[in-house]
């Protein structure tokens, strides 16, 4: 919500501001200017990652998933009967995609997705891919060798070669999830 500015210095201050900005600032230089996902820029960390989480229900739902909230904080949701803990990475400065906070709980699969301004990328990793080069390799917040939380961090155009073979485009992801079949968590156990 926009709110007037009724102080008369505040609007002076204002005025030069956005006059000034165009000799600083270009849309040219922001390649998120006019996405669908610009406005998920905007809002806090924690809230990325529940905007995330609705983005892949929602994805996942028009595929024709069945897709339920988890009973439990280790995984976001059930789909297809798989539980899969969802993160979510939008593109950065620098050309990469960093998915934080990945931690050994229990979860059947992490589905990383990748938002850049016009083009979505995502990976279906399973708990044990995971285990053999995420958690306890690449710590987030202790260091290298830490096992509580950690992050996988690539640039965009060059996922790690053993990410090949769970995705790429979210073509793939529903691919993985039609060929992996139904899982053990019902939806109809679940609600």
């Amino acid at each position: 919500m926009i709110q007037p500015i009724s102080d008369p210095d505040v609007q002076i201050l204002a005025t030069l501001s956005a006059s000034l900005a165009p000799d600083y600032v270009s849309d040219a230089d922001d390649p998120w200017i006019g996405s669908p996902f610009e406005w998920i820029l905007r809002v806090p960390s924690r809230t990325k990652g529940a905007v995330g989480e609705a983005l892949v229900a929602g994805w996942a739902a028009a595929k024709g998933f069945d897709v339920v909230r988890s009973r439990n904080s280790d995984a976001d949701r059930i789909i297809n009967g798989h539980r899969i803990e969802i993160k979510m990475s939008t593109l950065w400065k620098n050309g990469g995609f960093k998915f934080q906070q990945i931690r050994d709980q229990e979860y059947d699969y992490c589905l990383c997705v990748g938002l850049s301004p016009f083009d979505v990328q995502a990976w279906l990793l399973s708990k044990e891919v995971l285990n053999e080069f995420v958690i306890g390799h690449m710590g987030q917040h202790t260091g290298a060798t830490g096992r509580d939380t950690s992050w996988l961090s690539f640039q965009a155009d060059r996922a790690f070669d053993w990410m090949e073979p769970y995705g790429d485009r979210l073509s793939d992801v529903e691919r993985l999830l039609l060929t992996n079949g139904r899982g053990n968590f019902l939806v109809s156990e679940l609600i």
